[in-house]
């Protein structure tokens, strides 16, 4: 009877670990996935970030050229000789 109960008790708590082991490994693998999304969200921001950079230079230059030109137009011309 004590050995019957025995067997009974550890085939009971291996199969009970058994089961629980599945579940440890999703979880394991369930971090993963926030992080790659994280990853993402980061890369797509730096894109936006370097987008905006060359925009900006662009209406830095044509700002320049528009001064130099506003420049132009203001300054009196040098009578010609």
């Amino acid at each position: 009877m004590r050995k019957t109960l025995a067997i009974a008790l550890m085939l009971t708590a291996s199969l009970g670990l058994a089961a629980c082991d599945k579940k440890s490994e999703d979880k394991a693998q369930a971090p993963n996935q926030p992080a790659e999304q994280a990853q993402q969200k980061m890369n797509e921001a730096q894109d936006k970030v370097n987008e905006a950079a060359k925009e900006n230079a662009e209406a830095a230059k044509d700002q320049a050229e528009s001064s130099v030109d506003a420049a132009k137009e203001a300054a009196p011309e040098a009578p010609k000789n």
